[in-house]
């Protein structure tokens, strides 16, 4: 989870083709009408998202359902959105923020060349993420790391909290 340009596609394809498991990108759900407004540079809002977060989460439910385990990327950004996509999963979650600075994530997204999610959305989505609290189930790492070290964190830190 995260903000457009911290690499959450990359950690999903890493932490998909390590745990040989079904990898969900959350940008496939979203309606067109969603796209078009992010395209357009305009944010979108809590009903934009009930729809697309109910989608990926009845999604990541059935895969798991399916294959036992499955890794999805999306924002995720608020935590009643968590919630939301936990509550469609029908399955406990792990949650993962690649968290940076608003410099780093600047220069990642002017560097991307084909992406529907314009760099000018960064501050809204700023403004809008909810860092989780020690209640939640999820793990902040530096969006700065390899994608390697990132994807090992993730898993010894999964698999700490599958067997506690």
């Amino acid at each position: 989870m995260g903000v457009s340009g911290c690499g959450k596609s990359t950690l999903l394809r890493a932490l998909a083709a390590a745990l040989s498991c079904p990898a969900l990108e959350g940008d496939d759900y979203h309606g067109a009408a969603n796209v078009a407004k992010m395209r357009s540079g305009q944010p979108l809002d809590d009903a934009d998202r009930w729809p697309w977060l109910d989608r990926l989460g009845t999604a990541i439910g059935g895969e798991v359902e399916q294959a036992g385990i499955a890794v999805a990327a999306c924002s995720a950004l608020k935590r009643r959105y968590r919630e939301r996509l936990e509550a469609a999963a029908g399955v406990p979650l792990l949650f993962v923020l690649l968290d940076g600075t608003r410099a780093e994530l600047a220069a990642r997204l002017a560097e991307r060349t084909r992406h529907y999610m314009p760099a000018s959305l960064l501050e809204s989505q700023l403004a809008t993420l909810e860092r989780p609290q020690a209640d939640e189930r999820a793990l902040t790492l530096p969006c700065t790391w390899r994608v390697e070290q990132l994807s090992d964190a993730v898993i010894s830190w999964a698999r700490s909290d599958v067997a506690a």
